[in-house]
């Protein structure tokens, strides 16, 4: 199997450094564009959170672990269908995605988010544990 384009969906929790690492060693071993997403879905009040900042920092990070070549992007939606769909936009042939989360209510999301995008991924998926 060639490997051109590879989605790494992000929550920014702190196994997300480590879901990089896997990701970006995946593209350095095929060449792959490696794609990292982060879906902002609507936030409780109070909270604040700076995704293009933490987006920039893994797309660092993968870089220098030579990911040949990596691209961010920040969508708004919810979860799984926007993985879904920039996995369709993208014609991703790997989706390399996270088990849990860093909170208890995001190891809820993410647990459920990732369940769904592995039954109805387009295609195949690796589910990285923490």
């Amino acid at each position: 199997m060639t490997l051109t384009t590879i989605l790494c969906p992000l929550d920014f929790s702190a196994a997300s450094a480590a879901l990089v690492g896997y990701a970006a060693a995946l593209a350095v071993g095929t060449g792959a564009e490696l794609r990292l997403l982060y879906v902002q879905e609507p936030m409780p009040a109070g909270q604040a959170l700076e995704p293009e900042a933490a987006l920039t920092a893994h797309r660092a990070a993968a870089e220098a672990a030579g990911a040949p070549r990596v691209r961010t992007a920040l969508v708004h939606g919810e979860a799984a269908p926007s993985i879904l769909a920039e996995a369709e936009r993208h014609r991703a042939d790997l989706i390399v995605i996270g088990a849990h989360g860093q909170t208890c209510l995001s190891r809820f999301l993410m647990g459920n988010t990732a369940e769904l995008v592995v039954r109805t991924a387009p295609c195949p998926t690796l589910l990285v544990r923490e």
